[in-house]
């Protein structure tokens, strides 16, 4: 299934994590915080929302580091993206 975003939104992935061991704990992924680093999958064209002009600057592929609490999670063909608009990312995380 293709996703194809509307105006300023953003379709990311997570980057899944490794899980850690802090002092010989056992600490799964599910007890870690949540990392706001995905990866861009797809992209809005942009255009006139809310009355402004909204030029699209992350591209599929970029990987962005994003506002904590933004957007919405779904599941589709067993793989959770996010939904979010491009002003919720804070960064293009380069290197």
């Amino acid at each position: 299934m293709t996703i194809r975003p509307l105006f300023d939104k953003v379709v990311v992935k997570q980057i899944k994590e490794v899980e850690q061991q802090v002092g010989g704990i056992f600490l799964p992924t599910a007890a870690q915080d949540k990392q706001e680093i995905a990866v861009v999958v797809a992209v809005g064209e942009g255009g006139i929302v809310d009355g402004n002009e909204i030029k699209m600057v992350v591209k599929p592929g970029d990987k962005v580091l994003y506002a904590k609490f933004a957007g919405n999670n779904f599941k589709i063909d067993g793989e959770e993206v996010t939904i979010i608009r491009q002003q919720d990312i804070l960064a293009i995380v380069e290197g």
